[in-house]
């Protein structure tokens, strides 16, 4: 077993209550695209900002809509930081086995209803996914 997953890809998803609107912000931050998929453009729930040229990008960020999204209470407060890392593995059940020998846990939630991701929870109990390399 490797050491190491092996990440293909990597996103960082932030929640928050409008997708397209935080991610258009960002993309104007960074001077990146806002990309979004066609079957969602009017409403979307997930939209993705890519680096200029992004096209097969490694890394990116994505902005995920969810119901009762309450801002953080940063730095304390009783409602943390929301956020969580993918990392796109071209072998999930490898990998999934490489991130519990480290100290992953399993979260009990695992909404992919096609297996194509797992969530996980890392060693202080943030969530993670590893998600299937379709590319």
């Amino acid at each position: 077993m490797n050491a190491s997953i092996a990440a293909t890809r990597m996103t960082f998803a932030v929640d928050c209550p409008d997708a397209l609107g935080l991610a258009t912000f960002y993309a104007a931050l960074l001077g990146w695209d806002v990309v979004v998929d066609e079957a969602s453009e009017s409403d979307p729930e997930w939209v993705e900002v890519h680096p200029p040229g992004g096209e097969g990008a490694t890394h990116f960020l994505a902005f995920q809509r969810v119901a009762d999204y309450r801002v953080p209470e940063w730095p304390n407060g009783a409602t943390p930081q929301q956020a969580h890392l993918d990392f796109y593995v071209a072998d999930l059940q490898e990998a999934a086995a490489t991130a519990a020998s480290l100290g992953a846990h399993r979260h009990a939630v695992q909404p992919s209803e096609s297996g194509s991701f797992i969530v996980f929870t890392d060693p202080a109990g943030h969530p993670f996914c590893l998600c299937a390399d379709s590319n």
